[in-house]
């Protein structure tokens, strides 16, 4: 576990702080406990509160904020929702948290395009209501309601990324305040284009280090016809991956495809009074017209099958699956209650989907050997999975351990030309794996942050250090 950078040693900048507040009123707050609320996030990662909380309403107020910062040299940290889990909304050198969830409203919908345009601040459920009887949905589903703009800021994906894609596919256009408080749009609305640098992609996964993304311009999608969800347990992991890695193959569109190992089911059935088998276990959603997916459901028994999967059982009413997603997405909560008074650390690396199989299993026999309590869980769809360590806090041989796979795994997975992060970013939780990653394509990202933030004011120390 990286601790945070070390902060700087100068009192907070009184004269910035009382313009800001001239300004914004009791829209700005200097309360402790506002201030330690937006300087940590879902992670185990060491929290760092900001000096003040601006709570902003528009895209012009938060350019004001920032041109205010700038002038003065103080660091500028947005916050969505604080669902992030590396660190992200960590204010490691003091600075001003630029809180956007009061920009809450969705702008323009425009079915014929099939595309909206939301404020940072709105969150994917907020927009999925929204948008409940236009007959159009927004897939990207990383579990928590994160803010859209948090989501595009860490590059997020989620349980539909296998069919739908992350964020990076799904982002059209964004408005971001850069550094000196320029306000920028990135791109129109079309569908594609040839004009110039591709901006939008530059600024969707830099975590408010190049600006604060206050708009965003998304893709939308028509609700299937048909949606049947299933769960399956099978005799081993390896038995389990290998159904996914046949399914992706053979280019069937599953929605989704979520691998639990025996211990996570376990903890899913206590969690949520469920009666699932223990056992390594796939989630899966299949989308399309009726016919299309009985097609899917037929294919993908028959691959289950084959590596010992037969015990299907089925949701395929609304409230069913709704049940069934929610016992996934509460997959982390429930592995902490496994154990009261725990802390969990979850990990997140990312493989080419034929070298997942490999990775998983060489992961397991390390966890196997540790005395680390942790559970698997894994988009598995796209070659990413996650390690949820389950600590003892008042037990530093416990983080030692965690940490000691962690680097293991991560190494792993870069060695079989994977990532470090497939999801859940780089904050300051995982900058050092970065340089093996990327090694002199890291100093290219210097030079862009240096360009854009000259005086390193946008959330410093997370992606690359300055």
């Amino acid at each position: 576990m990286t601790s945070p950078a070390l902060r700087r040693t100068t009192q907070p900048n009184q004269p910035l702080i009382e313009l800001l507040k001239q300004r914004f009123g009791e829209r700005l707050s200097t309360a402790a406990a506002v201030r330690e609320q937006h300087g940590k996030d879902e992670s185990y990662h060491t929290p760092a509160p900001p000096d003040a909380v601006v709570f902003a309403r528009a895209t012009e107020e938060v350019a004001e904020v920032v041109r205010l910062c700038a002038a003065h040299k103080v660091p500028v940290i947005p916050f969505g929702t604080g669902t992030s889990l590396e660190g992200h909304v960590a204010a490691l050198q003091g600075g001003i948290c630029i809180d956007v969830s009061q920009m809450n409203r969705v702008l323009r919908v425009s079915p014929e395009d099939l595309d909206c345009t939301v404020e940072a601040g709105v969150t994917r459920k907020q927009l999925n209501e929204y948008l409940r009887d236009t007959g159009l949905f927004f897939p990207i589903d990383p579990g928590a309601d994160a803010s859209l703009g948090g989501m595009t800021a860490t590059r997020a994906s989620g349980t539909n990324a296998v069919r739908y894609g992350t964020m990076r596919e799904n982002v059209l256009a964004l408005t971001v305040v850069l550094a000196d408080g320029r306000v920028i749009r990135t791109a129109r609305r079309a569908r594609k284009s040839a004009a110039g640098y591709d901006l939008t992609r530059l600024f969707v996964g830099s975590e408010g280090t190049l600006g604060v993304i206050t708009e965003v311009t998304l893709r939308l999608y028509g609700i299937p016809e048909a949606i049947m969800a299933a769960v399956c347990p099978f005799p081993s992991v390896e038995a389990a991956v290998d159904t996914v890695v046949t399914t992706i193959q053979a280019g069937i569109p599953v929605a989704r495809i979520e691998l639990l190992d025996a211990k996570q089911m376990d903890a899913v059935n206590k969690y949520a009074k469920l009666d699932y088998a223990v056992a390594p276990t796939l989630f899966f959603e299949f989308h399309g017209t009726a016919r299309g997916v009985e097609e899917q459901v037929a294919l993908v028994k028959e691959f289950a099958a084959e590596q010992g999967g037969t015990a299907f059982r089925w949701a395929a009413t609304s409230e069913e699956r709704s049940k069934l997603w929610q016992a996934r997405h509460d997959a982390y909560y429930a592995a902490l209650a496994l154990r009261p008074g725990s802390k969990g650390w979850a990990t997140d690396v990312c493989v080419p989907i034929s070298r997942l199989a490999e990775c998983i299993a060489e992961t397991k026999r390390d966890l196997d050997q540790s005395f680390v309590n942790a559970v698997l869980v894994g988009h598995v769809g796209d070659g990413n999975f996650h390690l949820a360590f389950i600590l003892d806090p008042d037990k530093p041989e416990e983080l030692a351990e965690a940490t000691r796979i962690n680097d293991k795994m991560v190494h792993r997975a870069i060695a079989m030309e994977g990532t470090c992060t497939g999801e859940h970013g780089v904050g300051y939780g995982k900058l050092d794996f970065l340089v093996a990653e990327h090694g002199d394509a890291l100093s290219v990202m210097r030079l862009i942050k240096k360009a854009l933030d000259p005086d390193n004011i946008m959330n410093p120390g997370k992606i690359v250090r300055v």
